[in-house]
């Protein structure tokens, strides 16, 4: 059996996707979101296919309390993770002034805290063995400042700042650190971001989970840093260091614009479903 992986915002989205991929690939999982009867569902798709251990846990990344409940429930029954996947994630568009509060900071809790917890807690079980992966999604959006979305920029050039300089530190010993920053994808973060009339959604190349997912993991398993996943995402980050960032701000408030509703025509699922991946590597499973 392979290295165990912990993944977190394991139910859906790109989380689901690379848990689907980790177990293809034949590693044993701990997922984590916080409601347990769909962690237990998608334990049970998975565990269909593939003879592989998965433990779902569930746990609300925003209560500071979540990851030390989550390291001392594994470490004290002897669940050993070799590879930290830290991917759960808020955002919300809309006017920062006019935000509620408390969405501001559980993006905070979630897309910085938690992944700074998580990580001080399963790394040094890591350090002691020397050896072990840490990939943290990040996003296209931690390279420059977004407008109408404004705390999640900002939340995942955090991330992306935390792990490049955690893969400099750690670059002498067995562990690698690995920024996973995709661009737009067909999950639910667009519906539950409010996002799904907005214009990078509607027009803007948008890749399928499970793609990202495919990608990912071929770069988490070689040790790379830095992982932009797609030719139009790196094109995009490449285009970004020639502007300024006003105008990089700028474009992007355009990008987060609504499309008339009558000019709509994706709705969520349309790329994931016609992607194929499931049927090429995972035996149907949805």
């Amino acid at each position: 059996m392979k290295e165990r992986v912990l993944i977190t915002g394991a139910s859906s989205g790109i989380g689901l996707a690379l848990a689907k991929e980790f177990a293809g690939n034949g590693h044993s999982l701990v997922l984590v979101s916080p409601v347990q009867n769909e962690l237990e569902d998608v334990a049970w798709q998975i565990q269909k296919v593939y003879n592989v251990d998965i433990l779902p846990m569930a746990a609300d990344l925003r209560d500071q309390a979540a990851p030390q409940y989550l390291f001392d429930q594994l470490h004290g029954g002897g669940v050993d993770i070799s590879i930290l996947v830290n991917n759960a994630g808020l955002g919300q568009k809309g006017d920062f002034a006019f935000a509620p509060l408390q969405r501001d900071v559980d993006i905070i809790r979630l897309n910085i805290e938690a992944v700074v917890r998580m990580t001080k807690l399963f790394l040094k079980p890591m350090l002691e063995i020397n050896y072990g992966r840490v990939v943290n999604t990040a996003s296209v959006a931690g390279f420059e400042p977004g407008p109408l979305l404004s705390v999640y920029h900002a939340s995942k050039a955090f991330v992306l700042s935390f792990t490049e300089a955690l893969a400099v530190e750690l670059e002498e010993t067995g562990i690698t650190v690995t920024a996973l920053c995709p661009g737009a994808t067909d999950t639910d973060f667009f519906p539950k971001a409010g996002m799904t009339g907005a214009k990078i959604f509607q027009k803007g190349k948008v890749m399928a989970p499970a793609k990202v997912a495919e990608i990912a993991y071929t770069a988490v398993m070689r040790g790379d840093p830095l992982c932009v996943t797609g030719a139009v995402n790196k094109a995009f980050v490449a285009a970004r260091r020639f502007m300024t960032l006003p105008a990089a701000a700028k474009l992007n408030k355009k990008f987060y614009e609504e499309v008339p509703r009558a000019q709509r025509r994706r709705t969520r699922g349309d790329v994931e479903r016609t992607y194929g991946f499931h049927e090429r590597h995972h035996g149907g499973i949805g």
